[in-house]
């Protein structure tokens, strides 16, 4: 890992705690998060040339926190909270203390701040944009670019984010009991969204956007080390690691789809693999099994498998019998039917995609249509096949799962 990796990690590693440092200080989210963006954008150039603070965290909250000020005082019409402001500050914070000094204080709000940035009085989007930006430290620029929308429009969905917040008079104050389980359930999701954009891009010329599920994975790793007993998040971040050592297989030379029974399995990441294993095998155990937790099996069972004909198929099938029960899910029942399919037959497959038609989720859905045409080749039918295989391709947004869909269609015909 080169040095400029090194001081990135570091960065995305303290900005959260910075942020959330100045946020309980000041409770201004908006002039806080910006103040932060601002010292590390300057970390960034200066680190590199003068060396990494020895308490880099504490240069970072220096910097942020006289940005933060500057912020306030540039402003004439907000001369009350100027006052408040340096009334709250004793003199020594902004004059006495070196930059690189040890913190007065070594408290973690990354967990309250994640809260915040997936509250539910935010769209889904802006939860996704935001959470990347303030907890990830993703420049607004990294995140349009990931998620192939103009900077423009990112920014506008980050500000209203930042608005809602300030209007809705959201704080980081962590929430208890049952609000705090449905919360951890919003981050989770979130970070679930983020992995799977990251994973099979939807929309573009490309079919993964690596930087976006590595994100997705550091996160995850972060909210596991913070509520290290939730089985739920374990499960997660074991579902992320297991799917994402397939992804050195997922594409070919040429940017090509590979189908999962068709990659090279030695190409697969083995360690990302004995750690999801690890993972998961430790927590199915413990407690109530979750949606993520069953997803993060059924990566392992096919992980573990030395091909795709050595796949345990009627365990797979067992776990999508269960993961249906966690809550109705129509992806969740099409996959269930790949595995009917491969424990009972391509018939049965069928029978249950025919009661998803109706599913208005997935009218006329391309993994709908794939999904039919796949069965339908297992099936010997080569015409009905490519059919559903050229349907699917017009169906998609993805330019590489299009191609992918047009050959299969292709060879059939």
């Amino acid at each position: 890992m080169t040095r400029a990796h090194e001081i990135e990690d570091l960065l995305r590693a303290c900005a959260p705690q910075v942020l959330g440092t100045l946020v309980r200080r000041y409770g201004d989210f908006d002039l806080c998060e910006d103040a932060v963006q601002e010292a590390l954008i300057a970390a960034a150039r200066q680190w590199p040339d003068e060396g990494v603070p020895e308490h880099a965290r504490a240069w970072l909250l220096t910097v942020a926190h006289r940005k933060y000020v500057d912020h306030v005082r540039s402003e004439a019409a907000r001369r009350r909270r100027e006052d408040a402001v340096a009334l709250a500050t004793p003199d020594s914070a902004l004059l006495s203390r070196a930059a690189d000094d040890a913190p007065d204080t070594d408290r973690d709000d990354s967990l309250s701040l994640l809260f915040l940035c997936c509250h539910p009085d935010l769209s889904p989007p802006s939860r996704i944009a935001l959470t990347l930006r303030a907890v990830g430290g993703l420049t607004t620029a990294q995140i349009a670019a990931a998620f192939l929308v103009p900077e423009p429009t990112m920014a506008q969905r980050i500000s209203r984010a930042k608005q809602a917040i300030r209007e809705g008079g959201l704080s980081l104050a962590p929430p208890e009991g049952e609000d705090r389980t449905a919360r951890l359930s919003e981050v989770r999701h979130v970070l679930y969204l983020v992995f799977n954009e990251g994973y099979t891009a939807s929309g573009g010329d490309e079919l993964t956007a690596p930087e976006l599920s590595t994100e997705a994975i550091r996160l995850a790793r972060m909210l596991h080390r913070l509520v290290p007993d939730d089985t739920e998040t374990a499960g997660l971040l074991a579902l992320m690691l297991l799917t994402d050592a397939r992804r050195p297989a997922r594409t070919g030379p040429h940017g090509e789809l590979v189908p999962l029974a068709e990659q090279d399995r030695g190409s697969w990441d083995g360690a990302l693999i004995a750690e999801g294993v690890e993972l998961i095998s430790r927590t199915l155990p413990q407690g109530r099994v979750g949606p993520y937790q069953l997803q993060a099996a059924i990566a392992a069972v096919h992980d573990e498998a030395g091909s795709a004909e050595a796949t345990d198929w009627p365990q797979i099938l067992a776990l999508y019998e269960l993961l249906e029960h966690t809550g109705p899910n129509p992806m969740v029942t099409l996959n269930r039917a790949v595995a009917l399919a491969m424990v009972r037959g391509p018939e049965a497959g069928l029978e249950l995609l025919d009661g998803l038609a109706a599913d208005k989720r997935l009218a006329r859905s391309h993994r709908l249509l794939a999904t039919r045409a796949h069965l339908l080749e297992l099936l010997g039918e080569k015409e009905g096949a490519a059919a559903a295989y050229r349907e699917a391709a017009r169906h998609t947004t993805s330019a590489p799962e299009r191609r992918h869909l047009t050959e299969r269609a292709r060879r059939l015909g």
